[in-house]
């Protein structure tokens, strides 16, 4: 008999899909690059190198500085992730917090936070939401059924209910509340 069973593999393959739906929806890989650049940033001002018997102590006097866009850079990179819409201010304040790390953390933890930081804020302002396959009409969300065809026709003027001539914005229709009038003067 095995010890694997069919439901558990199932279960790990839906799993599996559940979480490369969810990654492709979303700029995953620019997160972890921005999330992981937080790492060395905030920790080698803090961290003493043992070389033998010789301590090297690599601590800086912005030592709090370090830590703050360390700590910034990994609640970018976890908002990249679950906030989406905020990936053009993340990704631009990655970049920025990446070139202020050079001079305040160790050269922006010796090169390795500000590369990750530099590279994963330009993937996150470069990425665009996906468009669904082409075959398949969307999904709404929790019904399971697609929705409703909608009026793709935006070259005409429709007209306005209760008024006879087309939605006038100008503010001469009377049936804008302008009574003649224009609201400018």
């Amino acid at each position: 008999m095995s010890a694997e069973t069919p439901a558990a593999t199932d279960q790990f393959a839906v799993r599996r899909q559940q979480f490369r739906a969810w990654r492709g929806e979303r700029p995953f890989w620019a997160g972890l690059m921005v999330l992981l650049s937080g790492l060395p940033i905030a920790y080698f001002p803090y961290a003493n190198l043992q070389i033998g018997h010789l301590t090297l102590a690599m601590a800086t006097t912005a030592g709090a500085g370090s830590l703050i866009i360390g700590v910034l850079l990994v609640v970018l990179g976890v908002s990249l992730w679950f906030q989406k819409h905020v990936r053009v201010f993340a990704g631009v304040a990655a970049i920025l917090l990446a070139l202020v790390s050079l001079p305040v953390s160790n050269l922006g933890g010796f090169l390795i936070g500000f590369l990750l930081a530099l590279v994963g804020g330009a993937m996150a302002v470069a990425w665009a939401p996906g468009a669904g396959p082409a075959g398949q009409p969307a999904v709404m969300a929790g019904t399971g059924k697609a929705p409703e065809a909608t009026d793709h026709d935006t070259t005409l003027l429709k007209t306005v209910d209760g008024v006879d001539g087309p939605n006038d914005l100008s503010g001469t229709n009377p049936a804008n509340g302008a009574n003649g009038r224009h609201s400018a003067g």
